[in-house]
């Protein structure tokens, strides 16, 4: 029976390994912005983006060894929004992964520079990927680029700022939340399909995947935002209902919130069915992401 703990366990480790070969020491020159960039990668991330990555390559019957480098640029790349995203010009956010925030570890404009600086360190590091035929380097930055840019996780945080005390609909809730949030998830799968090879058919059924999943991940995180408390998610609670945003819990309710993004589990699990490799990472996660805690 398959143990998704083991299995994140493991992979995390490999992730790990892959992401401290990557980043310059804590002693290379300037110290300080190099400790920032470590402070924030290795605060204790649950590095599910890189997992799926890696998932997605073995549910082609690729090897995870494969993924490390794309999987490791993905987190890099997230762990640059976060730090921007907990900046007192966004979010103002004290807590992160109950560890304080970049910039209150260590100084606002530090924490500017340690995000600006991992984002660039992300393409870097793609350009070293070995891809297997048909896809080259170039696909794979060109991916992460459109997801992180300004139709992709920009844009979604953009529209998330201006939506803040508005009365918004549905399909603009979604908007923020599949660019926001989902945009990454979707590029990690892919990434992780493309350094296996993947044909259309397979790129396109794991996209699906990625795309119900990367949905109901945010939908999720507006449960918890509503449901849990800061000691339980090591970061400020409610604070969607305070900054007045819309959210699926504000539109829905929490059970209502809850059924969507059940449903949206079971749709991604079912566009698994026909990939050749070992798919059972990946619907684990699918359930993982609405159950978790944090």
């Amino acid at each position: 029976m398959f143990d998704l703990n083991s299995y994140m366990a493991e992979t995390t480790c490999l992730i790990d390994q892959t992401l401290e070969k990557r980043l310059p020491s804590a002693s290379t020159e300037p110290t300080r912005l190099h400790e920032a960039m470590r402070y924030s990668l290795f605060a204790g991330g649950k590095r599910i983006r890189p997992i799926l990555s890696i998932a997605a390559t073995e549910a082609l019957s690729g090897q995870r060894t494969q993924a490390l480098v794309p999987g490791a640029a993905v987190e890099i790349l997230h762990t640059y929004t976060l730090i921007h995203d907990d900046l007192p010009a966004m979010d103002d956010d004290a807590l992160r992964r109950g560890c304080p925030t970049c910039h209150i570890a260590f100084d606002e404009a530090t924490a500017i520079l340690a995000g600006d600086a991992l984002l660039t360190l992300t393409f870097s590091i793609l350009c070293d990927t070995e891809c297997v035929s048909p896809y080259s380097p170039s696909d794979l930055v060109r991916e992460l680029a459109s997801a992180s840019g300004s139709t992709g996780v920009i844009g979604g945080q953009m529209a998330d700022i201006e939506g803040e005390g508005k009365d918004l609909s549905i399909e603009q809730l979604q908007y923020i939340h599949t660019h926001k949030t989902g945009d990454l998830i979707r590029a990690a799968v892919r990434m992780g399909a493309m350094s296996a090879g993947a044909n259309e058919e397979q790129l396109a059924a794991l996209t699906t995947y990625a795309e119900k999943i990367g949905l109901a991940f945010q939908i999720a995180d507006d449960v918890l935002n509503a449901t849990g408390t800061s000691e339980e998610l090591g970061k400020a609670s409610g604070t969607d209902a305070e900054a007045g945003k819309m959210t699926y819990v504000a539109a829905y309710g929490i059970e209502g919130a809850r059924e969507r993004a059940a449903k949206l589990v079971l749709d991604a699990k079912e566009s698994l069915k026909k990939l050749p490799g070992d798919t059972d990472p990946l619907s684990a996660i699918a359930d993982y992401i609405v159950d978790r805690k944090k």
